[in-house]
């Protein structure tokens, strides 16, 4: 890693601009924007920079700068400068989907229908894009009664001309037939513009325009005419019914919604048109790099535009730093003004929480289809027994977390993942007895002690006999082919000595560091560093959250039992007897404050008036806080 103040820039002026960090590869690696540049560079190149802040200026060797007049300008460079660079410690949109479109090819004498997962044709509307196909093509029959334009190729239109017979699609009433002159070039062409004009206007507009034009084919006498508009009213009014759901028609907007996680984050955004929801589509971001102070939801608002024009009103769901400069910016985008804001109650709010559970699901599915991938998963095993210098594949990894708040209540948890995937039947949980006054390193190693122990007492127990006399199967008989600990040097040191003392040889062990997600192993004094985009790396990290996750959980359940213990203690006759029976009836000062009297009194060996005492003194407790999270833990 390269000395920051070896290349610590002097007489920076103090004007707004854009700045570059390269690499010693001359390669930018991270593009930055400021109001003031000698503010904001000298930041870079004090003491107490964070993790991924001091990470990135030691893998620079050099920053230059560019001026410009206004912050809006500097805006947009930093946007080109991202967009052509693509630098690694700049935010990473993964969008793996090819999102399709309704497209309705008005340059053509004949304009048709189709759907497309491309925007690349001149003088062909595109309207989306939908997240989902099956739902488009729903959509597309819908739209083909309402305004049956031709669907077909340019060959199968030109063969029918020749033919003058129409396809099955005119047949069954879903298309127009222009082929055999059943409507005429013009009317068809109308036809054309009045649905692209639906996908940018109210339905209710659109329904008394049809209702008006079918009162005047009616006095016409026109009844043919009259019932075809009939049915277009009533499809409109069926495909409203399913996309207006309950949001008022006043609502037009682009909402935007983050969902963000330890490693990565989901970005969704919902195109609203009159209260209908007409295009959705996410991107995952990958956080692995991302510098602290870096804004997800202003990198989201330059990723999106960057394809498409913005509605006049855009809704977030977090506060921009700098708002004025992104409306000033997107409105020159679409030459007209645009107002971004912050929603924080009403229809417009609500729709915003929509748009979060979606973004949230949308990294759901991701992370879920990644880890589902064997090939992804041998990759991962691979670099890791590369990095890790190990003889073959961890195909069994347990990882360990330990759990507390300022030493008490401490938990241990230990998951184990096989073939790359989560094991849940073998994930295991540890009580550590508070009177030890265990610190983290001292708890890790007993915690190691104790699982390779069972091992150990285990490992020659006969499987198959067991089976065939109905024992149950050990719990600890395989050996993990790496141990995954939570934390730095002193974690791996405390496991790697308890693993020596029981005379294990055989195992793996490693460490992984939250600050920088540095790997660390016994006996060496630098760690290993994986790439950002390392699946090994991508793998420890989603052990060592689903260890945090279920040591948490562990935790909290403990945490609320010795809360429930304290609170009976102080309610008079309650005795031990009674107090057990309670305990594992409701388990949390939570579950029994909702509990009705007549739950309570349901409990064995707890009558109507003891009953009536707990309730009324659990009523009556004030909650409890965590001063150090402040959180009410009751």
């Amino acid at each position: 890693m390269s000395d920051p103040q070896d290349y610590r820039p002097q007489s920076i002026p103090t004007d707004p601009g854009v700045y570059r960090f390269f690499d010693a590869h001359n390669k930018v690696i991270y593009v930055g924007k400021a109001k003031n540049l000698k503010n904001r560079l000298n930041s870079y190149f004090g003491s107490n920079l964070a993790a991924k802040t001091y990470r990135m200026v030691h893998t620079a060797v050099r920053v230059d700068w560019t001026v410009v007049n206004t912050e809006v300008e500097a805006l947009q460079l930093e946007y080109t400068w991202i967009k052509s660079e693509n630098p690694e410690f700049n935010i990473q949109f993964r969008d793996d989907k090819s999102y399709p479109y309704v497209a309705i090819s008005l340059n053509e004498e004949f304009p048709k229908m189709y759907i497309s997962r491309q925007r690349k044709i001149k003088g062909v509307k595109y309207f989306g894009p939908f997240a989902h196909t099956w739902a488009l093509r729903s959509t597309f029959d819908t739209l083909l009664k309402i305004y049956p334009i031709r669907t077909c190729s340019n060959s199968n239109f030109e063969r029918a001309v020749k033919s003058k017979r129409q396809c099955l699609l005119g047949d069954i009433g879903k298309c127009s037939a222009p082929c055999v002159e059943w409507i005429s070039k013009e009317d068809h062409q109308k036809m054309a513009a009045d649905l692209s004009d639906f996908f940018n206007s109210d339905a209710a507009d659109l329904e008394t325009h049809i209702e008006k034009e079918m009162a005047e084919a009616s006095e016409r006498q026109e009844f043919e005419r009259a019932a075809k508009l009939r049915d277009q009213l009533l499809a409109i009014r069926k495909s409203s019914e399913t996309t207006n759901a309950a949001h008022s028609e006043n609502i037009s907007a682009d909402i935007i919604a983050i969902h963000e996680e330890v490693t990565h984050a989901a970005a969704t955004l919902f195109s609203v048109r009159f209260g209908r929801i007409v295009a959705s589509r996410s991107w995952i971001i990958d956080l692995a790099n991302v510098l602290e102070d870096e804004e997800l939801i202003g990198a989201t608002l330059s990723k999106i535009y960057a394809d498409q024009l913005p509605t006049a009103e855009i809704l977030v769901d977090r506060e921009l730093s700098n708002p004025a400069e992104y409306e000033m910016w997107l409105g020159e985008l679409a030459e007209r003004k645009i107002k971004i804001s912050m929603p924080q109650r009403g229809d417009k709010f609500e729709l915003i929480q929509t748009v979060k559970r979606n973004a949230n699901q949308a990294l759901i599915q991701y992370l879920s289809k990644r880890s589902s991938d064997a090939v992804v998963s041998g990759k991962a095993l691979e670099e890791i027994a590369e990095a890790l210098e190990l003889a073959e594949l961890p195909l069994r990894i347990e990882c360990f977390d330990i759990s507390n708040i300022q030493g008490k209540h401490m938990v241990a948890s230990m998951v184990v993942f096989e073939d790359g995937r989560a094991k849940k039947s073998d994930y295991r949980r540890f009580a550590i007895d508070d009177t030890e006054e265990f610190d983290d390193t001292r708890a890790m190693h007993h915690i190691i002690t104790r699982r390779m122990k069972r091992y150990l007492a285990e490992k020659d127990i006969d499987l198959d006999e067991l089976k065939m006399e109905g024992g149950a199967r050990p719990k600890f008989a395989y050996p993990p082919h790496l141990i995954v600990v939570d934390g730095g040097q002193p974690q791996v040191a405390a496991a790697s000595r308890a693993l020596a003392e029981l005379g294990i040889t055989d195992v793996a062990l490693c460490g992984l560091a939250k600050r920088l997600e540095e790997v660390w192993v016994p006996d060496s004094p630098n760690p290993i560093i994986f790439p950002r985009h390392s699946e090994g790396l991508y793998l420890l990290q989603r052990l060592r959250d689903e260890a945090h996750r279920f040591a948490i959980t562990f935790h909290r359940s403990k945490r609320s039992k010795v809360m429930l213990e304290s609170l009976f203690d102080e309610i008079p006759n309650l005795g031990e007897v009674r107090s057990r029976a309670l305990l594992e009836r409701f388990g949390s000062v939570a579950a029994l404050k909702k509990a009705a009297l007549t739950d309570i009194a349901a409990v064995a060996g707890i009558g109507e008036k003891i009953a009536l005492l707990v309730f009324e003194h659990v009523q009556d407790a004030e909650p409890s806080v965590d001063i150090s999270t402040g959180e009410f833990l009751s």
